[in-house]
């Protein structure tokens, strides 16, 4: 009876803890309210990030669009995008080349980018 409380116990604790990722504790959240971290991170993505990936993360001929099925967190989580960014990635989904870090971008910067990339994506219904 011991050994069976013991666990369930164990298997509700595995199950709570499940969903967190220890790689992501140090990512800065976005600190402001809603409106103005989407209107920063518009401001932030056109500044660092649309030059390749295009205006509202649309994509161009230089980048891949951020507003795409392959980029949905559930496929690139947001961790994803904070290593692009600091280490740069070798071009797999798409013909455009490597993506070179962008050591200018701090980590406050991009979780702002990122809730404005999650937030065009949810515009356009991927989620």
């Amino acid at each position: 009876m011991m050994l069976s409380r013991l666990v369930l116990i164990f298997v509700v604790f595995a199950l709570a803890n499940c969903n967190k990722n220890p790689n992501t504790e140090n990512i800065a959240k976005p600190k402001n309210d809603v409106t103005s971290d989407l209107i920063n991170g518009q401001k932030l993505f056109t500044k660092n990030c649309a030059k390749c990936h295009g205006r509202g993360g649309k994509g161009s001929d230089q980048g891949p669009p951020l507003v795409h099925k392959i980029y949905e967190p559930s496929h690139h989580g947001d961790l994803s995008f904070y290593r692009a960014v600091e280490s740069g990635v070798r071009a797999h989904h798409w013909q455009f080349g490597d993506m070179p870090p962008l050591k200018e971008v701090s980590k406050s910067d991009m979780s702002v980018i990122i809730h404005y990339v999650r937030h065009e994506q949810r515009k356009a219904g991927i989620k």
